[in-house]
């Protein structure tokens, strides 16, 4: 396993040599956050994040991520000349030496929360996510007071994007997630790229759009739609373990013995109702996650990919990224290494 921490770039508060000081972190998860969503990540851009990267004493285990654009989502007429400059994008990273890209496929919004600060008991604050909440979201003035993502909408071009997925429905989706990866993945299998396709977060659909990857039927079905090695998955145990259906431990079993798990997102959230949810500390007891078993899994199938403790609370002051600050994710992420130090010394669970 190799431990990684997600940084947002030079603008990101949180600075490289202050994930170099987190004990084993080695590996650094991150992207280009200025070009713009559907072109193509300049080549000289992209080596220069990971020798900023390298200067730090960490290396850019993956990339998170390259978006997808809607036309390629929506089967644009349009949608090959953006697959062609993803492509480009992913033969920079094999160039580069990037083993691993995280992207997903989640129509016009990427993760959501309801509540970006909801404060717990202890005076921290954590993520948030109610179904009832989200129907009163006021979407007629675009996407501002939303969570931020690659693209944000005024309140026109949401509109306009939402009148277009009217005519998608998950069979839709399904179709134009499969020519896409027709495309690319031969691409990133010549460039020795891993595409690990993140589930959607929450897995179920919201305001009224479809949403596909969400449990292990879907993550299965996606590795075969095209059956190639690199054609994998992030299993993130937050995104997946909102619902009480998904087993994380058989769905990193059954993925894992297909060499189809290249990337884990590692973090807690305590289940509260019918699709309802907040984020909780990384150990296993704070939430509905149960993080030994899934390390066991992961142990089981021989798993030595990055690893990164996801969101986090914001806790002891600190101010930020909802979800990203410093102290709560490195706490987690010992916790992490903890957890996998015991399970590597214990014996390996024979349904592996």
């Amino acid at each position: 396993m190799i431990p990684a921490f997600r940084w947002f770039g030079p603008g990101d508060p949180i600075p490289l040599d202050h994930i170099r000081q987190i004990p084993g972190v080695s590996g650094v998860v991150s992207a280009l956050y200025h070009v713009p969503v559907g072109e193509v990540w300049p080549y000289d851009d992209l080596a220069a994040l990971v020798q900023t990267v390298a200067d730090a004493g960490l290396a850019l285990e993956v990339i998170e991520s390259i978006p997808v654009h809607e036309h390629i989502k929506l089967g644009a007429p349009d949608r090959d000349r953006y697959i062609d400059a993803f492509c480009e994008s992913v033969r920079h990273m094999g160039r580069l030496g990037i083993p691993v890209l995280c992207y997903n496929f989640m129509p016009v919004f990427d993760w959501m929360r309801t509540d970006l600060a909801m404060r717990r008991p202890d005076g921290s604050t954590a993520l948030a996510y109610d179904d009832r909440a989200l129907e009163h979201i006021d979407l007629s003035r675009g996407t501002g007071d939303l969570p931020g993502w690659a693209a944000a909408y005024d309140a026109d071009g949401l509109a306009r994007l939402l009148a277009a997925y009217r005519s998608i429905d998950a069979a839709a989706l399904w179709e134009n997630l499969h020519y896409f990866l027709e495309r690319v993945v031969p691409v990133a299998a010549g460039a020795g790229v891993k595409l690990a396709i993140h589930p959607d977060d929450p897995p179920w659909s919201i305001l009224g759009l479809p949403r596909i990857i969400t449990n292990a039927a879907s993550l299965d079905r996606l590795t075969r739609l095209v059956d190639d090695p690199v054609n994998g998955v992030t299993v993130c145990t937050g995104s997946l373990g909102a619902d009480a259906q998904n087993d994380l431990p058989a769905i990193v079993r059954h993925l894992g013995r297909r060499g189809r798990v290249h990337f884990m997102h590692c973090r807690n959230i305590r289940r509260t109702g019918q699709r309802s949810f907040h984020e909780v500390p990384h150990p296993t007891g704070f939430g509905s996650v149960d993080m030994l078993d899934t390390m066991r899994a992961l142990r089981d199938v021989g798993f030595q990919g990055p690893m990164r403790p996801d969101h986090g609370r914001m806790i002891w002051g600190e101010a930020g990224r909802p979800g990203y600050g410093l102290y709560d994710r490195a706490l987690g992420m010992m916790y992490l290494q903890g957890l996998w130090e015991a399970v590597s010394r214990s014996v390996p669970d024979a349904r592996a």
